[in-house]
């Protein structure tokens, strides 16, 4: 293969002791890039030398058939979006709901405490009346018989304590 050396050095050694080395060049027939075969190039490598290498042939991979996108995937696309926005718009309505739905929680508790107020109360009275040393008041039952005559009869009634 034909080289030739493009970086030319013509200085002579300057140190003490270095041998003298003259440049020399040597000629050698240039082949023109058209005479050049296939799958042969020029290069110059990295040291300043011109030759030749053998390259790879180019080998072009067939491009791939075109297949079809899927009805699932064309509706899976479509509803990104949608659900997407939904989310979206539940998170805008919850952010302005929220002062709302906190006054309602400790309204919802301040019931839950009446409530359990309304049940504990009795019961802790009972007990303290029997821990008073007093002893359990007797039970009254009282009984109300009401009867009316007619559609609009005057209702009258008995009220009896036992």
């Amino acid at each position: 293969m034909p080289y030739e050396h493009t970086a030319q050095s013509a200085t002579p050694a300057t140190r003490y002791g270095d041998p003298i080395v003259y440049p020399t060049t040597v000629q050698h027939p240039l082949m023109l890039p058209t005479e050049l075969p296939a799958g042969v190039e020029m290069v110059t490598l990295p040291n300043g030398y011109r030759t030749l290498v053998y390259t790879h042939p180019q080998t072009r991979a067939p491009a791939p058939a075109a297949t079809p996108v899927p009805a699932w995937a064309k509706t899976t696309a479509l509803l990104a979006p949608t659900v997407g926005g939904g989310i979206a718009a539940a998170g805008f309505g919850i952010s302005y709901a929220a002062p709302g739905l906190i006054a309602m929680t400790e309204a919802l508790w301040a019931a839950i405490a009446l409530i359990a107020a309304g049940v504990i109360a009795p019961m802790l009275l009972r007990a303290g009346r029997g821990a008073t040393g007093r002893g359990a008041a007797p039970v009254q039952h009282v009984t109300q018989n009401i009867s009316a005559s007619g559609m609009f009869g005057r209702a009258t009634g008995t009220l009896n304590q036992h």
